[in-house]
C-alpha cells in the first residue's frame, strides 16, 4: 500500500421519510456543501458527487461544485460520474471552466457513458439521440471527445465581423477557459475496453464499486487487472504526465454503537453478481464494515485499492452531515495511517 488521496463520494439521495436527515433537495445540496467543508477540516483530500437525472439525487453538479469551491480552499472537488449522454459538451465546458476557476483549479471531473436510469432513454428528453447506426454509448463517447477537444483552449469559432464587444484576434474559444482542466478529466470505466479507450485519450480512470464481470474472478482482482491494463495502454500512448486512478468503496470502521447499529450486521460482505442491463453481467464489490483491527487486515488484501492512488469512500448521506463526518474521521484516524495511506 502507498500514500493515497482519500475523499468521499456522495449520491446525494433525499427522501421525505422521517427516518432520513436529508428530506428535500435543499437538504441534499446544502448538506453536501457542509460535508465538503467538514471533510476538508478533517484532512480529507476530495469531495465527489454522483449525478443522476430524473431522480431525487444530485442532478445538476456545476452549481454545487462552484458552491463547494467557494466554501473550501484545499480539498479536490469532483464528480463520479456525469452521464455524457445528457450533456451539451460546449455548454458543459463553460460550466466546468467557471466552477474550476471559482475553486482555484481544484476540479476533478469524472464523466462516463452512464448507467441505467430512472426513465426510458432519458437523454432523449434532453434533446439528444444517437447518430444514425450508432448507440447511446457511441453518443456519450462522442460528447466526451468534443468536451476534451474544447477544453484544450484552442480557438475554433469564426468571430462576427461586427461583434457586440471587441474580440481578441483569430478564432474564438469557449470562455471562461481554465488552464489545466483538460488533464483533470476522468472516465468512469466499467470494462477493460473502455479503460483502454480512456487511456488512449489521456483521461484519468475512475473505477467504481461495480464492473463488467469479464473473468469470473473476485471483484477487486478484476478491478486491479483493469487498472494495470489502463496503465499499460497509457504508457504505450506516450502521454507526458502520470495518470491518476481512483476506486470507490463502502468502508465503515465500527468504533461506536451507532456504527454497529447501522453497519454491524455483515450483510454486504461478499461480492454479488447481477445484470445492469439485459446483456451486461456485472460484479458488484463487497462493502467493508468491521472493527479497525479487522478492517485493516481485510483492506490489506484488496488488490485494486493497492493499485489506485485515490480512494473514494461512499457515504450514507441520508444519515446526516455529523455522522458522515464521523465515518470519514474514523477512516482517517484508525485505518489510513495503519495501511500507510498517510
Amino acid at each position: 500500500m502507498t500514500m493515497k488521496k482519500i475523499g468521499f463520494l456522495s449520491f446525494g439521495h433525499w427522501t421525505p421519510s422521517p427516518q432520513s436527515q436529508t428530506r428535500t433537495a435543499s437538504d441534499a445540496l446544502l448538506q453536501s456543501i457542509d460535508l465538503a467543508v467538514a471533510a476538508e477540516a478533517l484532512g480529507a483530500d476530495g469531495a465527489y458527487f454522483r449525478v443522476h437525472h430524473f431522480a431525487r439525487q444530485l442532478g445538476s453538479p456545476f452549481p454545487l461544485l462552484a458552491a463547494v469551491g467557494a466554501k473550501t480552499s484545499r480539498i479536490e472537488i469532483g464528480t463520479a460520474v456525469i452521464d455524457m449522454r445528457y450533456e451539451n459538451p460546449l455548454y458543459m465546458a463553460e460550466d466546468a471552466g467557471a466552477a474550476d476557476i471559482i475553486a482555484g483549479g481544484r476540479l476533478q471531473l469524472g464523466i462516463s457513458r452512464g448507467s441505467p436510469e430512472q426513465v426510458i432513454d432519458g437523454w432523449r428528453h434532453f434533446g439528444y439521440q444517437p447518430p444514425e447506426g450508432g448507440t447511446e454509448a457511441d453518443m456519450a463517447r462522442r460528447h466526451a471527445e468534443v468536451l476534451l477537444d474544447v477544453l484544450r483552449g484552442e480557438g475554433f469559432a469564426q468571430p462576427n465581423p461586427r461583434p457586440m464587444f471587441p474580440n481578441p484576434p483569430g478564432l474564438l474559444r469557449i470562455e471562461p477557459h481554465s488552464e489545466g482542466l483538460r488533464d483533470r478529466i476522468w472516465w468512469g470505466a466499467s470494462s477493460n475496453a473502455t479503460a483502454t479507450w480512456a487511456a488512449k485519450l489521456g483521461m484519468n480512470l475512475q473505477s467504481s464499486t461495480l464492473k463488467d464481470d469479464e473473468s469470473g474472478l473476485p471483484f477487486h482482482v478484476q478491478q486491479a487487472d483493469q487498472i494495470r491494463v489502463f496503465r499499460q495502454v497509457w504508457k504505450a500512448a506516450g502521454h507526458a504526465r502520470e495518470p491518476r486512478v481512483s476506486v470507490s468503496r463502502s468502508i465503515f470502521a465500527l468504533v461506536d454503537d451507532r456504527d454497529r447499529a447501522y453497519f454491524g450486521h455483515g450483510s454486504q460482505d461478499k461480492d454479488k453478481i447481477g445484470f445492469i442491463d439485459e446483456k451486461t453481467r456485472a460484479i458488484f464489490g463487497r462493502s467493508y464494515a468491521a472493527p479497525p483491527d479487522i478492517l485493516i487486515k481485510q483492506l490489506t488484501n484488496d488488490e485494486a485499492i493497492a493499485e489506485a492512488d485515490t480512494l473514494l469512500l461512499t457515504v450514507p448521506n441520508q444519515l446526516g452531515v455529523d455522522y458522515n463526518a464521523h465515518v470519514i474521521e474514523a477512516i482517517m484516524t484508525h485505518i489510513a495511517p495503519a495501511l500507510g495511506w498517510r
